[in-house]
């Protein structure tokens, strides 16, 4: 953020995840564009944990966009993700940032895209 405001200059593609029974008793799923949102992509400090003789890796980001009323399907929300081409960001948390409350910061995971 330059000057208290952030640069909203990547677009991202919100998504949300759809679960439809598949009449066998389970789910079929699949993401849905919700829209289309300017952004500030902030990568934080990468971290390592090991668990089960298994090494995970991950570098979180901070996601800046502008802010929407609590009920609008533009506001981000846990569990969407966005999406930058080939890039996802799974959206972990969604909190009010900077001055008034006109920006949303979402803390997220880049994930391999599987769709």
């Amino acid at each position: 953020m330059s000057g208290g405001f952030p640069d909203l200059n990547r677009r991202l593609v919100l998504e949300t995840l759809d679960r439809v029974p598949d009449d066998a008793g389970g789910f079929v799923e699949s993401w849905r564009a919700l829209g289309t949102l300017w952004a500030e992509v902030r990568a934080g400090t990468g971290r390592k944990t090991e668990e089960d003789l298994l090494t995970l890796s991950y570098v979180p980001y901070r996601i800046t966009v502008r802010a929407a009323p609590p009920d609008d399907s533009r506001r981000p929300r846990p569990e969407q993700r966005f999406r930058e081409g080939s890039r996802v960001y799974r959206i972990l948390a969604v909190a009010d940032a900077g001055i008034g409350g006109r920006f949303l910061e979402c803390r997220a995971r880049e994930e391999e895209s599987s769709a």
